[in-house]
């Protein structure tokens, strides 16, 4: 699977209160959610985000709560990936039961400026920075976790398993 993309760029330690702040917690709506992504970030984030970007990011991103609203807010915003150079454990579980792909990449992440147009192959982990003209390798997504991608999330596949569209 192919993501293609302009990215947007974040520093380190940006934890689920930053991704989506607790006052919205108090609904499940992922367009509600959506609107408010990244607010204590990046202000103007949600409203000048289009689908099929990607963010970049420093070390240890969606760090804090174990909120799911995180990666919720991320992919409803239309976020197509998230490379940092690290991810919180939780958030990363948390982001492929969503459905939203995350990649590993230190370099990457490092390297990417806002608004460099990237390619990503989820396959092989390859991210190509088509404005810099480089190559990153990130550990790929493994195959049952872009079925879980593929599908919209854990529910989502477990509904297909459960009615037998696989």
């Amino acid at each position: 699977m192919k993501i293609k993309g302009k990215s947007w760029k974040f520093g380190n330690d940006i934890d689920t209160d930053a991704i989506i702040p607790a006052r919205y917690l108090n609904t499940i709506d992922a367009a509600e959610l959506a609107s408010h992504c990244m607010e204590d970030a990046d202000p103007q984030f949600a409203s000048r985000v289009k689908p099929g970007e990607i963010i970049a990011a420093g070390k240890n991103f969606g760090c804090g709560s174990s909120r799911e609203h995180a990666p919720i807010s991320i992919k409803a915003a239309g976020v197509a990936c998230v490379v940092a150079q690290s991810f919180a454990r939780i958030f990363y579980r948390n982001a492929l039961n969503m459905g939203l792909p995350i990649l590993e990449c230190p370099e990457g992440a490092e390297r990417i400026q806002r608004g460099d147009e990237l390619e990503i192959d989820l396959d092989s982990g390859v991210i190509e920075n088509l404005t810099r003209k480089e190559k990153y390798t990130a550990q790929p997504i493994p195959a049952f976790m872009q079925k879980l991608i593929k599908a919209g999330g854990l529910m989502e596949y477990v509904k297909e398993q459960m009615t037998g569209r696989e």
